[in-house]
């Protein structure tokens, strides 16, 4: 491996340095976009896009959002139950941005997500991506399809199993927040790992298992991304410098024996390669 390779150097065994190792690769993405003329059109693109969808959500959350909690739960007159309301308000607004830029974006901008993971594998070299076929295309429509419903069920399933934490007077609020806020970085790593993963044909129990046994590199790159919505300008950059973090992160673990060689795109089984 070239001391100038991008792919990052994974230990062979969990570490608790790995989730800074994981929040790392968002500084990796941003350095090989703007190293590579594809990725950084490709990534201009994805801005654009992102800027109107993240101002459209936020418009959407602003204008909307007190209406449906005020028929979910009447605005009290007294003025501890008026800033419970207001809490609420802030922390489910909250929530519901970060699933919202991360469900609308990415379905807005789909069919350039495979090309910035492919523009990132060929940074990385060494490793040609699966050859062209009528059976490996319908393979991998079929493969993405139900990674993507996958991924929506394993997100909604769990914000949907901490909403009766709302119930909890006073803290039920903040613990749903600040453990939604958690799965959904689980969940935004899995997104972003996914994403080559299934372009390389692995069926979704792979990138559950890399979830399970690498959790704390995982997190890194899901808690990374999750701050970098935060930021504003950088976070119209969050998809292409996500989808390049999970790429860089699927190669470490290829290179580090974590995962199998790919599925033959013919077979679907493990290549020999």
């Amino acid at each position: 491996m070239s001391p100038s390779s991008p792919i990052p150097s994974l230990s062979p065994r969990p570490r608790l340095s790995d989730f800074f190792q994981g929040l790392g690769l968002l500084g990796r993405g941003f350095g090989l976009i703007f190293r590579s003329r594809r990725l950084f059109l490709l990534s201009a693109l994805c801005a654009v896009v992102t800027a109107v969808a993240l101002v459209g959500l936020a418009w959407l959350l602003w204008t909307q959002g007190p209406g449906v909690l005020d028929s979910l739960w009447t605005r009290p007159e007294s003025w501890y139950g008026r800033a419970g309301w207001y809490t609420v308000l802030v922390l489910a607004g909250l929530v519901l941005w970060v699933v919202g830029a991360n469900v609308v974006p990415p379905l807005l901008l789909a069919p350039l997500q495979d090309p910035i993971s492919e523009a990132t594998e060929a940074l990385c070299g060494e490793e040609d991506g699966p050859g062209f076929t009528v059976s490996g295309l319908m393979r991998g429509i079929v493969t993405g399809l139900a990674h993507t419903l996958a991924r929506l069920f394993f997100l909604l399933a769990g914000l949907a199993l901490l909403a009766p934490l709302n119930l909890i007077p006073g803290v039920g609020s903040v613990l749903w927040t600040v453990l939604g806020a958690l799965w959904t970085m689980t969940w935004m790593a899995g997104e972003f790992l996914a994403a080559p993963m299934t372009r390389h044909l692995y069926p979704f129990a792979e990138v559950r298992r890399m979830l399970r046994e690498r959790r704390a590199l995982c997190l890194g790159l899901g808690a990374g991304v999750y701050v970098l919505l935060w930021i504003p300008i950088l976070n119209t950059f969050f998809l292409p410098v996500a989808i390049v973090a999970g790429t860089l992160l699927y190669r470490g673990m290829r290179q580090a024996g974590l995962l199998p060689p790919p599925p033959d795109t013919t077979t679907g089984r493990p290549s020999l390669k």
